[in-house]
């Protein structure tokens, strides 16, 4: 494809954001739905989920090769860092968050609210306070395709954080499905997609000085396909997932551009030395893309 192939300048400001003569690289195909990528920078790559096919697959961006990480995964999806640099995981099939320790050990963060369980963790941020955000909405538990068939004990798809010492709490409880989240880089504003409406929403935030969101206000809404992951680069541009390709917003919301993915994507993860690469997960593949932008 040609370089204007891959890109779709709606503004002009998204042109600084894009290097001359780049190319997406297609690096893997052969999944079912690809999601949930988080790169690690100690280890120099990039893990991503295969949900239906119960696994998490792993790139190395050293010598480009990708392998089976983990399998069964117990239909992981979404994964982040914490700020000790362990792997922070939603699981559906257990219906828990869980953190891998460095010396390889498991550990239940989450697996139920108010004494019910938890419906499908979905995706997951650390925040620099140690405390951990992750949504629930009941993809994993509506058909055993990516997880099992199950009723919901909560009754609510809800938006959850789990302080330090242990506190969950449910933060968000009015979206019909909330999916994926990013703080912004000051974390003062929390974006949750609700992919459960149409068009599916991308939510703001505004969080007090004890992390407590106020009242959402709509910050996009998805002219193609769904929303679905979020992240947010250094200048607070806002890079998430449809239906043809990646979408950049603005800071303000507006619509500055696209990168045009030939399948269906699901999720995006900075990542690379200068954080500068953008990994992107779609149906069956994972691309990536080298900007002027860092994550």
């Amino acid at each position: 494809m040609r370089y204007t192939d891959w890109f779709e300048i709606v503004d002009p400001a998204f042109k600084s954001l894009i290097l001359p003569n780049v190319h997406v690289d297609q690096l893997y195909t052969g999944g079912r739905w690809l999601e949930g990528p988080v790169y690690v920078p100690a280890a120099r790559h990039l893990l991503f989920s295969d949900i239906p096919n119960n696994r998490v697959l792993r790139y190395d961006e050293v010598n480009e090769t990708v392998a089976i990480f983990e399998a069964p995964s117990n239909f992981a999806n979404g994964h982040t860092l914490d700020r000790e640099g362990r792997v922070i995981s939603c699981e559906h099939f257990t219906r828990r968050v869980t953190r891998r320790e460095h010396d390889g050990s498991l550990t239940t963060l989450a697996e139920s609210f108010g004494g019910k369980r938890l419906n499908s963790p979905n995706d997951v941020i650390a925040d620099s306070k140690g405390s951990i955000w992750f949504t629930d909405p009941s993809y994993g538990i509506s058909t055993p395709y990516e997880g099992s068939l199950a009723e919901s004990e909560i009754g609510s798809r809800n938006v959850y954080r789990l302080t330090p010492d242990g506190q969950l709490e449910a933060i968000i409880t009015n979206l019909q499905q909330p999916n994926g989240l990013a703080l912004s880089r000051d974390e003062q504003t929390l974006y949750v997609v609700d992919s459960g409406v149409q068009p599916a929403k991308l939510m703001a935030y505004a969080l007090d000085t004890s992390a407590k969101p106020a009242s959402g206000r709509v910050f996009s809404e998805c002219p193609n396909g769904m929303y679905d992951g979020v992240r947010i680069d250094q200048s607070g541009h806002v890079w998430t997932s449809a239906g043809d390709g990646v979408h950049c917003l603005g800071p303000d919301g507006t619509l500055i551009g696209k990168i045009l993915i030939p399948e269906t994507v699901s999720n995006v993860c900075f990542g690379g030395r200068e954080k500068n690469r953008l990994y992107i997960t779609a149906t069956r593949s994972l691309f990536a893309v080298y900007l002027n932008a860092r994550g």
